[in-house]
């Protein structure tokens, strides 16, 4: 079942990094990769000195980030919302006298 699938992709996770030393040495790979991409957009010629092109893909890259952050607080606006029986009350709501 898909659920299970999903539980035990999880399991599987939360084991390997479990039996991880250094998470940041693992990880370093994945992120050098997500900074060149963001230098190779800036800079696809390699032409920018290495200082320009760094800063720049930064920049590329905070803007890519708030671009997400954007789209979701718009998605979450759109979505309906949803209660259930288990949600905990606001803050609101608790301090409201009975």
């Amino acid at each position: 079942m898909t659920a299970d699938r999903s539980l035990i992709a999880r399991l599987a996770a939360h084991e390997s990094w479990a039996h991880t030393a250094d998470p940041s040495a693992r990880t370093a790979p994945a992120r050098r990769a997500l900074l060149d991409r963001f230098e190779r957009q800036v800079d696809p010629g390699g032409l920018l000195p290495p200082a320009e092109r760094a800063r720049r893909a930064e920049h590329a890259r905070k803007a890519y980030f708030a671009r997400l952050a954007l789209r979701s607080a718009q998605a979450r606006r759109k979505a309906p919302a949803v209660e259930s029986e288990h949600a905990r009350p606001n803050r609101q709501d608790r301090e409201q006298p009975q």
